[in-house]
């Protein structure tokens, strides 16, 4: 049964950015595709109650703790790693707990990094160190914005499978431009283009204990015709 979802008309400046729809997501991986401008980063905000220009007229069924993870890691330089680990849950009014954040950064790979500013690590670090922020919200729903899209292909590809190792029994939404990533880490896709969210096959053979391969023939294949879809409609 979908444990959280969005349903409804979502309007932006008066007129309709998308059509009535109806979202639902369930544990495990769901991916969210489709156009610039088609108004996916618009419709995770409106998921996670965060403020936007747009208006939903519906429902919204969400999580009291949602973890957010985005493109840029959102890091305050003048803070230690350690201290941008809790940094979130200060400024939620919860108290943050020093050791279960030095026990995340070292299943980050980052053992050894809580005294060290954001300026001495390298993007792909500086993703696990928000990884690890995201992870210490303990939050059953988290919305991911293109988290990876910025990282060279190699750290890219070790980021997302450290983050399906992580975000295991939890239910995750991610906002993607690419077909290839969306394929091989979920088990249901949506993408939304001309105002209408579509679900779309995803690749078979998922599981959530494990992302598909990425010398999976079938993965490069779907995710061509996928792309394709999405270029149609640009």
């Amino acid at each position: 049964m979908p444990q959280y979802g969005l349903s409804g008309t979502i309007w932006l400046h008066g007129g309709r950015l998308i059509e009535p729809f109806e979202l639902r997501l369930s544990t495990g991986w769901s991916g969210l595709l489709g156009p610039s401008g088609s108004g996916k980063s618009t419709l995770l905000r409106l998921i996670g109650g965060l403020q936007c220009e747009a208006r939903l007229e519906g429902c919204r069924k969400g999580a009291e703790r949602i973890g957010w993870m985005a493109q840029s890691d959102l890091m305050q330089p003048r803070l230690s790693v350690l201290q941008n680990v809790m940094l979130i849950e200060r400024l939620a009014g919860r108290k943050a707990d020093p050791e279960r954040a030095r026990a995340l950064l070292a299943s980050v790979g980052l053992s050894g990094y809580e005294k060290k500013k954001p300026d001495a690590l390298s993007g792909g670090q500086r993703q696990r160190v928000a990884l690890a922020r995201t992870l210490m919200s303990d939050a059953d729903l988290i919305l991911l914005d293109e988290p990876f899209s910025a990282l060279d292909p190699a750290t890219r590809a070790t980021m997302q499978e450290l983050a399906f190792e992580h975000f295991a029994g939890r239910t995750v939404l991610l906002v993607t431009h690419d077909p290839a990533e969306a394929l091989r880490l979920c088990q249901s896709l949506w993408l939304l283009k001309a105002g209408r969210l579509h679900e779309v096959a995803a690749l078979p053979g998922q599981t959530v204990s494990k992302p598909h391969a990425l010398d999976d023939p079938a993965l490069a294949e779907q995710a061509a015709l996928l792309l394709n879809d999405i270029r149609m409609n640009a």
